[in-house]
């Protein structure tokens, strides 16, 4: 009797589970039928297709067909959905978009007639900005710098990547047929850099703001330039001449060889810029100059001596973005190479008829100084500033001095800043040491110091492979900004990624932290006009 209810027991049991098991495995199929559904129907009203069922009216579909995000040489369509909707990687945007729009659409087949609405008014910009965001245009045109770009679309890329958020500038603005063809649309140009254009396409430079004349410079005193042709100014500072000690003392902490000896050296008076040269001064200069030639180097060094040249040729496009999206304006210009730097220098002389160049070593060296003797113009001991050192792995670098004064690591958040950042040395120079590598006019050799007498004038080393450029940068350790410190070019490591062959002799393509200043001469300047 007991083994007879215990069967009984283990029936019922196995009978339970056997409809639980068919109940689950029913409400699987039913549970994956309707994914499946909810994806397939997902997948369908993103289609160009689900599109039309709304948009019924001949506008959308044929206008559509013509452009050339339709139409165009490599065969490839862009659907409804990639334009009018947020990329798809960024899945909450995208279907919290797409259910807006939906419900807007369904609401608008079912209660107006299309019939009705004004199509040419609904073309323009104004309104076709609020249903193109920007992001999906840039999840295509990552590149905004593609093989066979003009020259006008080069600068008014330029001038986008520049401003896109600072001017809310969007790629809708400039190619507003792009998706749906218009033939009374026109492409209007649009550029930032001073001198070229504006960045209303709608509306003209007004070229009266911009300056008609250099400059008159009437004795040795600090002076504003200005650049002929474009709206961009700077100031100059009157650097007196003088005697100074170059170099540094074994005794000097984190003393290098390349330092010593130090030499007396004396400098005749000269022009420095205040700051390192703008990305507003560049753009100007690349306005005006830009080219798709590859002018020699050795072409470019030895005009620099011509003083009847009336013209040079500018930088060829840049391979990426110069500026490394940290943004322009009175930042330092970067990533440009040495023949790039002397170029600009030649065509400020050109423009303003006064005599612009790199500095020498020494020239540098005395300006960054302002009179002191120090490992630094401001006071502060290396070892104490520096990170380098046992010590400091168990204790922080002091930062309370030199972060008023210089752009380094412990302070650049890994990028370049405005000279506003930073307070003036003795001679009012903002930058000298820090946010950029500052290229000179002299050659680097290691024993230019021996090779010289104790006492010199207004040296220049004019032999050897490399480039000598001073000051460090925002990545630089404290040590390696003194006043002293002495770095070179590596042209061919900066180039190592450059994709063009042959490769930039205008941009720099592993370098970011490398840009200039220029100093004037004064017999050029006073009296010039």
């Amino acid at each position: 009797m007991t083994n007879r209810n215990s069967n009984r027991y283990l029936s019922k049991k196995r009978n339970f589970f056997k409809k639980k098991s068919f109940i689950f495995f029913i409400g699987l199929l039913i549970g994956a039928g309707a994914i499946t559904g909810v994806y397939l129907t997902s997948v369908y009203f993103n289609t160009n297709e689900s599109c039309m069922m709304c948009h019924v009216h001949p506008h959308a579909e044929e206008t559509w067909r013509l452009s050339i995000h339709m139409n165009n040489k490599s065969g490839t369509k862009t659907n409804c959905v990639s334009c009018h909707l947020p990329p798809q990687n960024n899945t909450w945007d995208f279907y919290t978009a797409k259910a807006k729009l939906g419900l807007r659409d369904v609401w608008g087949y079912l209660t107006k007639d299309s019939a009705d609405f004004n199509w040419e008014l609904k073309s323009e910009l104004e309104h076709a900005v609020k249903f193109i965001p920007n992001e999906s245009c840039k999840e295509c045109h990552y590149n905004l710098f593609p093989e066979g770009i003009t020259q006008d679309e080069i600068t008014a890329h330029l001038y986008y990547d520049e401003n896109e958020k600072k001017l809310d500038l969007q790629c809708i603005s400039c190619h507003l047929d792009v998706g749906h063809y218009n033939p009374n649309y026109s492409h209007s140009k649009m550029t930032g850099i001073p001198g070229l254009g504006s960045a209303n396409s709608s509306t003209p430079v007004d070229t009266s703001l911009y300056f008609k004349t250099a400059t008159e410079v009437t004795s040795f005193t600090d002076y504003i330039e200005q650049i002929p042709g474009t709206p961009v100014s700077f100031k100059m500072v009157a650097i007196p001449g003088g005697t100074f000690q170059m170099g540094s003392s074994p005794k000097e902490p984190f003393h290098k060889p390349d330092e010593a000896p130090v030499r007396n050296v004396t400098l005749s008076p000269f022009f420095m810029a205040e700051v390192e040269c703008t990305w507003d001064q560049y753009w100007a200069f690349y306005g005006n100059t830009m080219s798709e030639g590859r002018t020699p180097p050795e072409t470019i060094y030895a005009n620099n001596s011509r003083p009847d040249l009336d013209a040079v040729s500018g930088p060829t496009p840049p391979f990426g973005f110069p500026d490394q999206g940290w943004g322009s304006g009175d930042r330092p210009a970067i990533t440009m190479t040495h023949y790039a730097a002397e170029t600009f220098c030649q065509w400020l002389s050109l423009k303003t008829g006064k005599t612009y160049r790199l500095p020498t070593e020494a020239e540098w060296e005395y300006a960054a100084r302002g009179g002191t003797e120090t490992p630094y113009f401001f006071p502060g001991d290396p070892k104490k500033f520096s990170d380098e050192g046992f010590w400091r792995k168990f204790f922080d670098a002091d930062t309370d001095v030199i972060t008023n004064y210089v752009i380094y690591s412990k302070n650049s958040k890994n990028r370049t800043q405005e000279p506003s950042a930073v307070e003036a040395n003795p001679f009012g120079l903002k930058n000298m040491l820090g946010n950029v590598l500052e290229y000179t006019c002299d050659k680097y050799d290691p024993e230019a110091y021996g090779k010289t007498p104790e006492n010199v004038t207004d040296p220049r080393v004019t032999t050897g492979e490399e480039w000598v450029v001073r000051g460090g940068n925002y990545t630089s350790d404290a040590a390696d900004v003194r006043s002293a410190a002495r770095d070179y070019t590596k042209h061919e490591a900066w180039l190592k990624t450059d994709p063009q062959q042959p490769k930039s002799i205008w941009w720099y393509s592993d370098i970011r932290g490398i840009g200039f200043r220029v100093v004037c001469e004064p017999d050029s300047a006073i009296g010039a006009k």
